[in-house]
C-alpha cells in the first residue's frame, strides 16, 4: 500500500527565508536596474549584479554568517528560488516570441539564416579548439577532454534570447530591423545550441548513441511541425474562447498556461524549456488575438517583477574571488576573447554576405554577443553534470556578464548611424500602444 499521508507543508523558517530572499533580490534588482539605466546601461546589467553582491563573490566573504543564514547552501531551499525565477524567464521568452515580426523573417529569412549559421559555426569551432588547450584543472573530475571541449564550444556559440530581448527593449531597439534579425538569428542559434547541449549531456552520462541523436532531431522537427500546423489554430481557439469572458484575466491566464505547458513539453523531449516557451510565444503572436490592451498587465508583471528576479538569481552561484588565481584569470581572458571574437566575426560575416551595411553588421555582432542567462543555464548544466569545475563555471558566467555589458554601447554607436524605415516606425507605434496600455493598468 502506498503512503497516503499528505506531504508536510513548507516549514516556517524555510518560508521566512524564501520571502526574505525574494523581497531582497527584487528590491536590489529594481534599485540597481534603475541605477544602470541612469548610467546609460540596460537595466539587466544592474539586475545581474545583484547575485554577484549577495552571492559568494562578496557577501559570503564580508559577512559569512549572514550569508549562510540568508542564502543557505541547502539545495532544497535554493531550489525554491530557482523554480520561481524559471517562471519569470519562461514568460519573458514567451513575450519575446509574441513580438517577433514574422513578416520580416519571411522577407529577410536569407539574411537571418546567414547571420545565424555563421554566428553559430565560427564561435563553436573556436570554442571547441580552445577547450582542448585549457588546463585540465578546469575539467570536472573524470571528464573526457572531448566532452569538455564540446561543452565549451556550446557555451561560446549560444546567444541569449532573454538578454537580447531585454537589452533591445531597454534601448528601444526591439522595433528596428536589426533588433528583429538579432532575435530571429538568436532563436536559430539557441535551437541548435540546445540540441548540441543535449548531445554533450548524453556524452557526459551515457555516451552518444545514434538512436539518441535521431530521437532528439525527430523531437525538434516534431515541435516545429506542430507549431506550424496545429499550434496556431489551437492558440487562436483558446484565446478566442478566453476573450469572450469579461475583463482580460482569462486571456492572460490562457497565455501563461500555454507558455508553461509548451515549455514543459520541450523539457520532456530533452530540448529545454525556453525553446518551448519561445515557440509558443511566436504561435500566440501569429494567432491574431495578441492585442496590446490585454497583454499589458502580463507585460507589466513579467518585466517589472519576474524577469528582474530571475536575473538577480543568476549570479548567486558564481565566485569572482576564484579569479585571483593567475591560471584561472588567464583562462578567463582567453575564453572571453574567443567568445567575443568568434561571435562578432560570425555575425559580421553573415551580415556582410547578406549585403547589410557595416554599421548594421556591427550592431548584429554586438546584439548576438549578449549571452547572459542562457549561458548561465548552460554553465549550470555543465556544473550539475560534473563536466566543469566551479572555477570554469565562474569563467563562463564572467563571459555572460561582460558580453551583456559590452553590447549596449556598441549597439548605441552603430544604430545611431542606421536610419529607421517606415516598417520600423509602424512596429514602434504598436509597442508604444502596449506601453501606454501598460501604464494605464
Amino acid at each position: 500500500m502506498p503512503d497516503l499521508h499528505p506531504v508536510a507543508p513548507l516549514g516556517a523558517h524555510e518560508l521566512l527565508l524564501f520571502l526574505l530572499q525574494v523581497g531582497l533580490l527584487l528590491l536590489l534588482a529594481t534599485l540597481l536596474g534603475r541605477l544602470a539605466a541612469r548610467l546609460g546601461m540596460p537595466a539587466i546589467v544592474g539586475e545581474l549584479s545583484v547575485g554577484v553582491l549577495l552571492g559568494p563573490s562578496l557577501l559570503a566573504h564580508l559577512a559569512p554568517g549572514l550569508s549562510e543564514w540568508l542564502l543557505p547552501s541547502r539545495p532544497a531551499q535554493f531550489h525554491l528560488l530557482d523554480a520561481t525565477a524559471q517562471i519569470g524567464v519562461l514568460l519573458l521568452v514567451g513575450l519575446t516570441g509574441v513580438q517577433l515580426d514574422f513578416g520580416l523573417v519571411r522577407r529577410r529569412g536569407s539574411t537571418a539564416a546567414k547571420v545565424s549559421v555563421a554566428g553559430f559555426a565560427v564561435p563553436l569551432a573556436l570554442g571547441v579548439a580552445t577547450g582542448y588547450l585549457l588546463p585540465a584543472s578546469l575539467l570536472g573530475e573524470g571528464t573526457d577532454p572531448t566532452v569538455f571541449a564540446l561543452f565549451l564550444g556550446v557555451a561560446t556559440c549560444v546567444s541569449a534570447i532573454p538578454v537580447i530581448a531585454k537589452t533591445l527593449r531597454d534601448m528601444n531597439l526591439l522595433h528596428r530591423d536589426v533588433g528583429q534579425l538579432c532575435l530571429t538569428a538568436g532563436t536559430v542559434d539557441d535551437a541548435f545550441g540546445w540540441f548540441m547541449l543535449s548531445i554533450v549531456s548524453a556524452m557526459a552520462t551515457t555516451g552518444v548513441r545514434a538512436g539518441q541523436i535521431a530521437l532528439s532531431l525527430l523531437s525538434l522537427a516534431g515541435v516545429v511541425v506542430f507549431a506550424l500546423f496545429a499550434g496556431r489554430p489551437l492558440a487562436r481557439g483558446v484565446l478566442r474562447a478566453a476573450s469572450r469572458s469579461p475583463g482580460h484575466g482569462p486571456a492572460i491566464t490562457a497565455v501563461v498556461v500555454m507558455v508553461l505547458l509548451s515549455a514543459a513539453a520541450t523539457q520532456a523531449l530533452g530540448l529545454e524549456a525556453v525553446l518551448g516557451a519561445f515557440v509558443c510565444g511566436i504561435v500566440i503572436g501569429r494567432s491574431g488575438h495578441a492585442t496590446s490592451e490585454w497583454m499589458a498587465p502580463l507585460h507589466s508583471t513579467v518585466i517589472g517583477v519576474l524577469a528582474p528576479l530571475f536575473f538577480a538569481t543568476a549570479g548567486l552561484r558564481m565566485d569572482l574571488t576564484l579569479l585571483a588565481d593567475p591560471a584561472v584569470l588567464a583562462a578567463s581572458g582567453v575564453v572571453l576573447g574567443v567568445a567575443i571574437a568568434g561571435k562578432f566575426a560570425g555575425a559580421y560575416l553573415g551580415a556582410r554576405l547578406s549585403r547589410l551595411s557595416g554599421w548594421e553588421a556591427l550592431a548584429l555582432g554586438a546584439g548576438m554577443n549578449a549571452r547572459g542567462v542562457i549561458e548561465v543555464i548552460v554553465a549550470m548544466v555543465g556544473l550539475r553534470l560534473g563536466v566543469i569545475t566551479t572555477e570554469m563555471y565562474t569563467i563562463v558566467i564572467v563571459v555572460a556578464i561582460v558580453t551583456s555589458l559590452m553590447a549596449p554601447p556598441i549597439l548605441r554607436l552603430a544604430m545611431a548611424r542606421v536610419r529607421p524605415t517606415k516598417e520600423e516606425h509602424l512596429r514602434r507605434a504598436f509597442q508604444d500602444r502596449l506601453v501606454n496600455a501598460d501604464q494605464k493598468v
